[in-house]
């Protein structure tokens, strides 16, 4: 089959190929385990197993689509919108077929791996309420209609692509695009049901943590592995991952101590995702006192949208899929078009001169928004008045796991 746009294959190169198939099983390692247990580990006890299920279910679900449909949307030629259809099925795709350096089974699997973590990141802005068939319908179509067309306008020869927008492994794609569908779906389904002064605390930080950590570890398949070659620049990106992760930690934690007067390990944990979220779209341009800067900003502001913007406008984003993934994706997003480097990426920012990269930035991030939000909302609308969205009261009341599932994950 024909390959994406901005890709040339060539002949294979193991050491490149042995470093892709390692990123991608670290990708996959984000979801299943890391995700799950980050997610199921803030939700009360009632709702443990069906946000399990609905991490591994969207993980399964979501490769098959990619299977089918995703991928051809996402990287087979088109236009500036929208890939093609010929490689539907992954009609063409060969044992010799390549991408790069690498065959062209491990690219198509490794951009998968990010496809499933999408949607999957967005089950944290609904929790507790929504419908598990909804979900299922929800994930597949936002898969199709609103994933596979920002990837193929970024990384698949579209138009931000073209217009220079910057986004080294997915700060528009897979972190701006899931926090802002995951803002429209918390407002779209409403408030979790409060009893009393109930504030949902989570039922076991201990998961969080491990999930966290996971998701740390799985992060340099994620950042590292957008070189797609074992080289100096994926080594870069994996210095500036940890590095701009260690400074959110410490910022959020930081900012909490000062406010409230205790340095929380919720706290720590979620300033870690914040700054591995901002880093994610500059770690291919950026070198390490960059990195260091945008994660001690992404953890500030990500605290910020976890608790200021979130009060403020009143919404119930259960698991602060916007506060973190959409506010980091934005913060480092238009963070790159400052710090990004020539010497690294081949592309200077605003600290190197070039000011009109910050504004290339801010209309990536606004279209990335624009775009999200309004077909999020029509998928929300369309299979609310069909199948609808959230679950009934007794059901929320009773708690998903058993009233969806039919088990728990522990015993009451």
């Amino acid at each position: 089959m024909a390959q994406p746009a901005w890709a040339q294959g060539g002949a294979i190169d193991t050491g490149n190929t042995a470093w892709m198939l390692t990123s991608t099983a670290l990708v996959i390692l984000m979801t299943v385990p890391g995700l799950v247990l980050f997610y199921g580990g803030l939700v009360r006890k009632k709702n443990v197993l069906a946000t399990f299920v609905q991490c591994f279910a969207t993980c399964a679900l979501t490769s098959i689509v990619w299977m089918i449909a995703g991928y051809s949307l996402a990287f087979s030629p088109g236009n500036a919108f929208i890939g093609g259809f010929s490689a539907l099925f992954l009609d063409g795709m060969e044992v010799g077929s390549t991408v790069g350096t690498i065959p062209e089974s491990v690219f198509m699997t490794f951009q998968m791996a990010f496809a499933v973590i999408a949607p999957a990141l967005i089950t944290g802005a609904y929790a507790d309420r929504m419908k598990f068939s909804a979900m299922l319908v929800f994930n597949a179509l936002w898969v199709l209609l609103v994933y596979a067309p920002i990837c193929h306008w970024v990384w698949g020869g579209g138009f931000l692509a073209t217009e220079g927008v910057l986004d080294y492994a997915g700060g528009t794609v897979v972190h701006i695009n899931a926090g802002v569908a995951g803002l429209v779906a918390a407002i779209v389904i409403g408030k979790r049901l409060r009893y009393g002064s109930e504030h949902f605390p989570p039922h076991s930080l201990a998961l969080s943590v491990v999930g966290a950590a996971l998701l740390w570890v799985g992060w340099f398949g994620f950042n590292a592995g957008s070189a797609l070659a074992a080289d100096g620049r994926a080594g870069m990106a994996m210095a500036v991952t940890q590095i701009a992760a260690a400074g959110a930690a410490l910022s959020w934690m930081v900012v909490e101590w000062i406010l409230r007067g205790k340095p929380s390990g919720l706290g720590l944990i979620s300033g870690a995702v914040g700054g591995l979220v901002a880093i994610t779209p500059a770690a291919g341009y950026v070198g390490p006192a960059s990195g260091l800067a945008i994660g001690l900003i992404g953890g500030a502001a990500c605290y910020w949208g976890a608790n200021g913007l979130k009060r403020w406008l009143n919404y119930d984003d259960s698991l602060d899929a916007f506060g973190i993934h959409g506010i980091g994706g934005i913060v480092g997003a238009i963070l790159t078009g400052v710090f990004a480097t020539t010497a690294i990426g081949g592309t200077p920012g605003l600290v190197e001169g070039n000011v009109d990269q910050v504004l290339k930035q801010l209309w990536g991030t606004a279209a990335t928004i624009g775009y999200c939000a309004a077909v999020t909302w029509v998928i929300l609308f369309a299979i609310g008045k069909t199948i609808g969205l959230r679950v009934d009261e007794k059901t929320e009341t009773v708690g998903l796991d058993i009233s969806l599932h039919g088990q728990r994950a522990y015993e009451m």
